[in-house]
């Protein structure tokens, strides 16, 4: 009697870790439908334009916001509209608020020019959200985000180098099929 005791209470001592984790996973259902309003919640920032690049990541219920943007602001609205979305248990904001500076700011506006207003790349300054993001720091570009094909990631990169007073450009572009 005393053995059988025994063993139910180490099979029951055993088990009782395992059932808090089975509790706490998150299903992958949850995951990305957090991940879709994430994305919707930030592209919908009203002051989110061509200079700013936010980024995410989302682990089970947390999420991690990364990414530069011109306004202060910019940084607190999204952490605050993430909060806001049901399941969101904690946000890690890791978004950097580039410096105000007039020089990058005269860059920004010779790199849209230059970008958007090259023919082949015109069609994609047609959308509300630019998918090219020119993020200027310093004298120094970086291009994110996405386009059509290898040579109009190139077309973009060589376009940003022509502009002068830059220092060095980044172009961390992808191909995306459409």
């Amino acid at each position: 009697m005393k053995f059988r005791m025994l063993f139910l209470l180490v099979v029951l001592l055993s088990l009782t870790p395992a059932l808090p984790a089975q509790q706490n996973q998150v299903s992958p259902r949850a995951v990305e439908r957090i991940q879709r309003e994430v994305r919707h919640e930030l592209l919908m920032l009203p002051y989110l334009d061509v200079f700013d690049n936010l980024t995410y990541k989302v682990d089970g219920y947390n999420v991690t916001l990364y990414g530069q943007v011109t306004r202060p602001t910019l940084k607190s609205d999204a952490e605050n509209v993430v909060k806001k979305i049901e399941g969101v248990e904690k946000v890690d904001n890791q978004i950097e608020v580039l410096p105000p500076s007039p020089m990058d700011d005269r860059l920004r506006r010779r790199l849209y020019r230059a970008i958007y207003g090259f023919p082949s790349l015109q069609k994609y300054s047609l959308g509300v959200q630019q998918p090219i993001r020119i993020i200027v720091k310093g004298g120094n570009v970086t291009l994110e985000g996405v386009v059509d094909s290898e040579g109009d990631k190139n077309t973009a990169g060589i376009r940003a180098k022509t502009v002068p007073g830059i220092f060095s450009v980044t172009n961390n572009l992808q191909v995306v099929k459409p």
